[in-house]
């Protein structure tokens, strides 16, 4: 009997101090959302400053160091602050991991798909990471440069969905229709993020002053750019409006919240390309790039049927 009691009061302790833990589950997944944000921001200024081989090496910073030197000066400390950033993330991402694991323990329902997720998140940043490295090797080349934001964007994404998961919105599924055409928008919104790429590697802000360029012609892929914008808000208006007449409030929030990052995006776009660019501008539309791919996200799930709990 003694045994018994002995055995159930360690579970007992093991199970408080599970979900004790599982409780940060929800703070850790907003930090690993805005960390993953705001590396998209600090890796703007890396390429604004012209600082994106102020480590000329990886995972060295130098030949001789892995932290800058003097002689690398400002742009080193710049490139190497951001790559610090990613230990940052890195540690949010297993503590995230970590909490829903303990959850998973604990027995809280649903447990299991965050573990999921926040592995996702978690193995993802080191990929970024090891991308990043690809694109100092590759001093930069536009097309690495691409696939390394937009890997950005999809972890954005997925930072999203965990949150979706963990705090869900008791909603109604839209109708057929209306959920094919959420998953439209989603698909030209990722669409309108990848050309921005590509306008963004046929520009001037390089990252280096020696680093190539696409070669094409970038005054065009702002207009290509451009059109898929307007297809993205016009996709995002009939959303809202179908919305509207079905009275679904959570996807009719979703599309205004959507529809108003767009509008600031397209805002500062014109303003930056009639500018010739300015730095500062540049780095905001960046960082609109990252709320556009969390937005997106919230629209495609917001037209999925969530329970009441």
């Amino acid at each position: 009997m003694e045994t018994v009691q002995t055995e159930t009061g360690a579970r007992g302790v093991s199970g408080g101090a599970s979900r004790g833990l599982a409780r940060w589950l929800w703070p850790l997944a907003i930090a690993n959302l805005i960390g993953n944000i705001a590396i998209v921001v600090t890796g703007g200024a890396v390429r604004l400053t012209s600082s994106g081989l102020g480590c000329p090496t990886w995972p060295k910073c130098s030949e001789e160091s892995y932290v800058p030197h003097g002689q690398l000066g400002w742009h080193g400390a710049i490139e190497f602050g951001n790559r610090t950033l990613t230990f940052v993330l890195v540690a949010i991402a297993i503590s995230c991991w970590l909490a829903a694991r303990s959850a998973l323990r604990a027995g809280i329902p649903g447990a299991d798909r965050s573990v999921r997720l926040a592995t996702i998140i978690a193995f993802g940043i080191p990929a970024q990471a090891l991308l990043g490295g690809v694109t100092v090797l590759t001093e930069l080349n536009p097309w690495v440069v691409a696939g390394h934001l937009l890997l950005s964007m999809a972890i954005i994404g997925v930072c999203v969905l965990l949150l979706d998961h963990l705090r869900p919105v008791a909603r109604p599924a839209a109708p057929a229709a209306l959920g094919r055409l959420s998953v439209t928008t989603f698909a030209v919104g990722w669409v309108v993020l990848y050309l921005g790429t590509v306008v963004t590697g046929s520009g001037p802000h390089s990252g280096d002053l020696e680093s190539r360029r696409t070669g094409l012609d970038p005054q065009v892929m702002s207009h290509v750019h451009a059109w898929a914008v307007y297809a993205l808000v016009a996709v995002s208006l009939v959303v809202l409006f179908l919305a509207r007449r079905a009275a679904l409030p959570v996807l009719t929030r979703a599309a205004v919240l959507l529809l108003a990052v767009e509008l600031t995006q397209g805002a500062i776009g014109f303003w930056q390309y009639f500018t010739d660019l300015p730095e500062l501008l540049v780095g905001l539309h960046m960082l609109g790039a990252a709320l556009t791919s969390a937005t997106l996200t919230w629209l495609l799930l917001a037209a999925r049927a969530r329970p009441r709990v």
